[in-house]
C-alpha cells in the first residue's frame, strides 16, 4: 500500500522495534495508589513499593507500571537485571518500547471479572480484571517441555484457580506481537485473530528499561523526528523546485513553438484581415451613404437669431454633424441644444467651443444621428 508524503512527514522515520520479553522473568503486584492524578505521582508510589516487596534495591531491577487515570491501582512489574544477558540489554538500546509480553494485552477494554489467557513457547499467562480498566492480578505458569494438551488444560485450571472467580474467560490464540499502527498515538499488537493497543503516551512508564536512559532516548526520538520532518520537507521544497523548473523550460519551449506558428500563420491572417476590411468597405459603400442635406434639413434652427457659418460631416461616421455657428441671443444656444435632443432621429447633440465677442457668441455643434432614423428624400 502506497504511504504519501503527508504521512511520512507527519509519522517521522520510521518507528523502531518493539521488544516483548517473557511473562516468567518478571514478578507482578497490584500496588494501590492514593491520591494520585498524574503518572510522575503514581510512579513515586509504585517505585516505593517496590523497594519494600522487592528483593533486590531498585537500582537493580528492570521496572515499570500499567496505569489508567482514575484507577485506584497500578500494576507493577520487575525482574532482576542480571536475569537479562547484556548481548540482549544491548540490542534494547534501538528499541520503542521494552515490555513484557502480557503487558500488550493490558490495554483492552475487558468486563469485570475477565481474564486473558496468553500462550507463550513455554508458559502460559492469565491476566485477570476484577472491576476497573487496569489487571490486578498476573500469574504465570510454565509448561513442561513438549507439553501435551493434557499438560496445557492443567497449567489452565490451575491458573484460572490462582487468579479467582472469573465471569469470562478469553483465549489469545497467539503470542502478542507488535504490528504497524493505523493509529499514531497507538502500540499495536496482534495476538492470533485478536488485534491489542496500547497508548503510547504511556511508553515511558511501561519501559522497564532505566529510566534516566529511556528519557534520553526519547529526547533522541523527538529529534531525529525533526530531522526527519526537515529532511522530508526539504526533499519536497527540492522536488517542487525541480518540477518548476522542468515547467519553465517546458514552458519555453511551448512558447517558441507557439511564437512560430503565429509567425507562419501571420500571411494568412493579414490577408484574411485585408478581405474582410475591403468587403466591410464595400458593403458600406454599398448600404450606406452621407445624407447631407437631410440632415441640415433635420438640424435646421426655427430661431432666427442662429446663423449657421459652416456645416462639415464628421470623421467618425456618416451619423455625425459638426455645425460652426453664431447667434445675438446667448441663451438662445441652449435652448437650440434642446430642441435638437428632442428630435427622435438625433441620439446626441453636444455644444462646444462657446465664445462671445462683440455681443456675437460663436459655438460649434456635433450632432449625432441615430443610426437608420434619417432616409434619403425620394427623387421624382
Amino acid at each position: 500500500m502506497s504511504v504519501s508524503l503527508l504521512e511520512y512527514f507527519r509519522s517521522g522515520p520510521p518507528a523502531p522495534p518493539v521488544v516483548l520479553l517473557p511473562d516468567a522473568h518478571f514478578f507482578v503486584r497490584a500496588v494501590p495508589v492514593v491520591d494520585a492524578k498524574t503518572p510522575e505521582e503514581v510512579a513515586a508510589q509504585v517505585e516505593l513499593a517496590l523497594e519494600t516487596i522487592a528483593p533486590f534495591p531498585l537500582a537493580q531491577l528492570n521496572h515499570g507500571f500499567f496505569w489508567a487515570p482514575g484507577s485506584g491501582h497500578a500494576l507493577a512489574f520487575a525482574a532482576y537485571r542480571r536475569r537479562f544477558p547484556i548481548e540482549q540489554t544491548a540490542s534494547w538500546a534501538g528499541a520503542e518500547l521494552v515490555i513484557p509480553s502480557f503487558v500488550a494485552a493490558c490495554g483492552q477494554q475487558v468486563a469485570p471479572s475477565t481474564t486473558v489467557l496468553l500462550p507463550g513457547t513455554d508458559s502460559l499467562t492469565a491476566v485477570h480484571w476484577g472491576n476497573g480498566a487496569v489487571p490486578d492480578n498476573v500469574r504465570v505458569c510454565p509448561l513442561p517441555a513438549e507439553a501435551t494438551d493434557e499438560d496445557r488444560s492443567r497449567v489452565r485450571a490451575e491458573l484460572l484457580r490462582e487468579v479467582g472467580e472469573s465471569l469470562k474467560v478469553v483465549e489469545l490464540s497467539a503470542t502478542p506481537t507488535p504490528v504497524p499502527s493505523k493509529d499514531s498515538g497507538q502500540l499495536a499488537f496482534s495476538a492470533g485473530d485478536r488485534a491489542l493497543a496500547l497508548p503510547l503516551e504511556q511508553t515511558p512508564w511501561l519501559d522497564v528499561r532505566d529510566k534516566a536512559e529511556f528519557a534520553v532516548l526519547r529526547k533522541a526520538k523527538a529529534r531525529d523526528a525533526w530531522l526527519w520532518r526537515i529532511f522530508i520537507g526539504s526533499a519536497a521544497a527540492m522536488l517542487m523546485f525541480g518540477v518548476g523548473e522542468l515547467a519553465l523550460v517546458g514552458g519555453h519551449f511551448w512558447q517558441k513553438a507557439r511564437q512560430a506558428q503565429v509567425a507562419a500563420q501571420l500571411p494568412v491572417v493579414q490577408k484574411a484581415r485585408t478581405a474582410h476590411e475591403l468587403a466591410a468597405r464595400i458593403e458600406e459603400l454599398a448600404t450606406q451613404r452621407l445624407l447631407p442635406f437631410e440632415m441640415i434639413d433635420a438640424v435646421k434652427a426655427k430661431r432666427r437669431s442662429i446663423q449657421f457659418q459652416r456645416v462639415t460631416a464628421s470623421a467618425s461616421g456618416l451619423n455625425q454633424l459638426v455645425i460652426e455657428a453664431q447667434t445675438s441671443s446667448p441663451a438662445d444656444v441652449s435652448a437650440y441644444q434642446t430642441e435638437l435632443t428632442q428630435n427622435p432621429a438625433i441620439e446626441t447633440a453636444e455644444v462646444g467651443e462657446l465664445r462671445s465677442r462683440d455681443r456675437v457668441t460663436t459655438f460649434t455643434l456635433t450632432v449625432t444621428f441615430k443610426a437608420g432614423a434619417l432616409k434619403p428624400v425620394p427623387t421624382t
